[in-house]
């Protein structure tokens, strides 16, 4: 990374688009401004940012963009704070929604501040804030779960554990999938969780084809479950 003299650079965590949507639809004008000027970026995927950063309007060409994956640790971390030190601004994206947030990032975001540099959290789309906000469940007591097993039986235990936990810690609990295991999961989910327990699919979240539908597992049942098929999805249950 080039270097700027002077003070400390400032790390920008810059939300990224949930799907293919103009920018303006979905980012405020500040997030979109601070991204246009950056020219150090890390990132989850360079190409996934490559193409978010061409949506921008950039000043300059892409190609002139210093642009490194995110790393956990080693010489590409050191390289990073290196120049964070010694004046570089440098933004930091993943792939979809808030770095750090269900996506990596929490270790470089940890290094600037045990190193005293100053980190700035920008305003984007979360869809796990969106699903919650959007779900009608319980939003002041909650927890992310991440993926769930792949495997038939070990997913079905999960969520018998997940139905456990909501109903004793009187939460909500939220999972994600691949899209193209939806189907499976839903299935799962409708066979195992009991009549009354809340079950919520936030689909397509910010984009034209978005779909948050909420209700009891009972009346889940015999939906076609195809339709969330290979569709980004969070999923939330309230026991």
């Amino acid at each position: 990374m080039a270097q700027v003299t002077g003070g400390a650079g400032t790390l920008y965590l810059v939300p990224n688009l949930l799907g293919a949507v103009a920018p303006e639809r979905v980012l405020p004008a500040r997030t979109i401004d601070v991204a246009r000027a950056l020219v150090h970026w890390v990132v989850e995927t360079p190409k996934a940012a490559r193409a978010f950063l061409g949506t921008l309007a950039l000043p300059r060409p892409i190609a002139e963009l210093d642009i490194r994956p995110l790393a956990s640790g080693g010489d590409d971390l050191r390289d990073t704070l290196t120049a964070l030190r010694d004046g570089a601004d440098v933004g930091m994206l993943s792939d979809a929604g808030c770095p750090g947030v269900a996506d990596p990032g929490g270790s470089l975001v940890e290094a600037a501040h045990e190193n005293a540099i100053r980190v700035v959290p920008l305003v984007g789309p979360s869809a796990i804030l969106l699903a919650l906000m959007a779900s009608g469940l319980n939003g002041q007591h909650f927890c992310f779960r991440g993926y769930l097993p792949a495997k038939a039986e070990a997913r079905v235990s999960a969520l018998r554990a997940l139905e456990q936990q909501s109903r004793a810690q009187r939460r909500t609990e939220l999972f994600i999938e691949t899209p193209y295991r939806n189907v499976a999961l839903l299935r799962a989910a409708c066979a195992t969780l009991a009549p009354r327990t809340r079950l919520c699919i936030a689909a397509d979240l910010t984009l034209d084809t978005e779909t948050v539908d909420c209700r009891s597992v009972a009346r889940w049942r015999g939906d076609d479950a195809r339709r969330f098929d290979r569709r980004p999805a969070i999923f939330l249950l309230q026991a």
